[in-house]
């Protein structure tokens, strides 16, 4: 049953990274991969001289770690608020509104946000205008750009994440709460001594495993939101790559940003599930 999963992985995961050798190459399309002139890590030390690296990977980490931050904390909300309503269909109603936006493309949700931002016609600045405050632009300033990322995200993926949490809380036996109740406390001190201890193992499971993504700021999402006005503040390594080595045809260049990335993702993952290992009990096998 494993076996055409694994063939998968193999031929386009495995295979394919006999590729990275073009980052250490001045790497020609015609000549191939292995007729291509070997010029070690000039390719590397050639990205590190670029004026805008240093605030392109500043970018990254920025934004990928407010993404997380905020990723992290907003299903638990939401699934602790979930869990004190006791109407079903009502429940059910939340559930589903919150997380259908999982299952729209960033290339959708683009479009509708630049129409809800838009500083003449959206609907967020003509509040601000009944307000009598000044419309933002909130897709071509450099000082919102980077909110407006972490917000869309973790609207777009909260809803989904919910769902981990609002299984953990099912598995809590409810004779605690019963006895907690006849003992004189109340909803918060339920929610503060129960509800949260019985579902901290997965809040540190999933806390620790999201470090892996700390050079993911998402390259979906930013390709369809961002503009040239915004490079300064929106502009990522994912992003970087795409220009450089698509448009500008730098494919040595673009291998050695992306192999980069790579090894240093590979680092905060190895160190994530040694940390879910250590404090959530968490194995691979």
């Amino acid at each position: 049953m494993i076996l055409p999963g694994l063939l998968l992985v193999i031929i386009y995961h495995y295979v394919p990274m006999v590729g990275v050798v073009i980052a250490f190459e001045k790497f020609i399309p015609v000549k191939g991969i292995f007729g291509s002139q070997w010029i070690g890590l000039d390719n590397f030390k050639y990205v590190m001289k670029l004026p805008d690296t240093g605030q392109i990977l500043y970018n990254t980490v920025y934004i990928a770690t407010m993404k997380i931050i905020a990723g992290f904390i907003a299903p638990i909300i939401s699934a602790l608020l979930l869990n004190e309503v006791r109407n079903a269909l009502f429940k059910r109603s939340v559930q589903t509104l919150i997380y259908l936006p999982h299952f729209l493309s960033w290339v959708i949700l683009g479009g509708i946000l630049i129409d809800i931002l838009s500083p003449s016609t959206g609907i967020v600045n003509q509040m601000l205008k009944a307000f009598g405050l000044h419309p933002i632009f909130f897709l071509g300033d450099n000082k919102w750009f980077p909110y407006v990322l972490v917000v869309s995200e973790v609207w777009k993926e909260f809803g989904f994440s919910t769902i981990v949490y609002l299984a953990a809380l099912t598995g809590i036996n409810p004779a605690l709460y019963e006895a907690a109740e006849i003992d004189g406390a109340g909803r918060w001190k339920q929610t503060w001594h129960i509800t949260m201890p019985g579902i901290l193992p997965i809040i540190v499971l999933l806390g620790t495993l999201s470090l892996g993504s700390v050079l993911n700021a998402g390259f979906d999402q930013v390709f369809n939101l961002y503009n040239p006005q915004v490079y300064q503040s929106g502009d990522i390594l994912d992003t970087f790559i795409y220009r450089i080595g698509l448009l500008q045809s730098q494919y040595g260049v673009a291998t050695a940003v992306g192999l980069f990335k790579s090894v240093v993702s590979f680092i905060f993952i190895s160190l994530s599930y040694w940390l879910a290992y250590r404090f959530a009990n968490y194995r691979i096998f």
